[in-house]
């Protein structure tokens, strides 16, 4: 009997663990409003990243695209229509944003 709470207890906490949180604050990166969110392996996203001449193969994170900094969530001018993301790395001046998480900043 112990055994079958143990594996329902381990069951319950690996999906728990994996299930996404809605948050409105980013703990790695900047917070970005992109206009999508997608694989670097998207062919549109790779030829974009090329064209950078960002190798895609090392690119293993999601790529936000045309993407603008929000400074203050709900701060009149700052608000997202798009896709809210947290991204680590977006030294492309808006065109590219790599390592994103998207994020929901209106739950």
């Amino acid at each position: 009997m112990q055994f079958k709470l143990s594996a329902v207890t381990l069951a319950l906490a690996t999906f728990a663990a994996a299930t996404p949180v809605a948050r409105d604050t980013c703990t790695t990166g900047s917070l970005q409003c992109c206009n999508s969110v997608q694989s670097a392996s998207n062919s549109a996203v790779s030829k974009l990243l090329g064209l950078l001449g960002i190798d895609v193969s090392s690119v293993t994170a999601l790529v936000g695209v045309t993407c603008s900094p929000i400074s203050v969530v709900g701060v009149g001018g700052n608000s997202c229509t798009a896709q809210p993301a947290c991204c680590t790395n977006n030294s492309f001046n808006g065109v590219v944003a790599l390592g994103c998480t998207p994020i929901n900043i209106g739950a």
